[in-house]
């Protein structure tokens, strides 16, 4: 809703520069537009290392890679391992749990939640460092419905949860 709200009043806003402006209306809307489309991420990025402490000075490369391999022919013992970066833009060291999520797009069988099976993983990150975190951990998928049996799955989404607050780190 907020997104909806925004946009409408982004197009009326480029609409009052229009009629506002007498010369170069088509420079001007693509300067906008252009300033517009590019503001969000430097603004994440300035807070990030200015402001941001705990779960919010965390930000994910977004590359992260899982692989899963069942093991017995059964099908209800699995291997999976995740490798993920993760990089924590303040001062001081930032401890929370990670858990995974599925894709938005393939929800008909699970795949990186499968993870979740064997935590969710606490995990600490020094201040201004990087840390490959790389999950390897054997799953009991018996219990669990509509899960695949094997493959692998890039740009993962996952859930970073401290006491307080929770945020979704979203691969591309």
């Amino acid at each position: 809703m907020l997104g909806i709200f925004g946009s409408i009043l982004f197009v009326i806003a480029m609409i009052l520069l229009v009629i506002g402006l007498k010369k170069y209306h088509f420079r001007s809307v693509l300067l906008v537009a252009i300033i517009y489309s590019l503001l969000p991420n430097a603004l994440i990025f300035i807070y990030q290392e200015t402001f941001a402490t705990g779960i919010y000075a965390v930000s994910y490369d977004q590359m992260g890679r899982c692989e899963f391999d069942t093991i017995d022919e059964d099908l209800k013992i699995m291997e999976g391992e995740c490798q993920l970066e993760l990089k924590n833009h303040s001062n001081k060291p930032v401890t929370f749990e990670l858990e995974f999520l599925d894709s938005y797009i393939a929800k008909e069988n699970r795949s990186e939640s499968l993870m979740n099976v064997a935590g969710p993983f606490a995990i600490t990150i020094e201040g201004n460092q990087k840390k490959l975190i790389d999950l390897k951990e054997t799953l009991d998928v018996s219990t669990i419905p509509n899960h695949i049996h094997s493959g692998y799955s890039n740009n993962v989404h996952i859930k970073i949860i401290d006491n307080k607050a929770s945020r979704i780190l979203s691969g591309l």
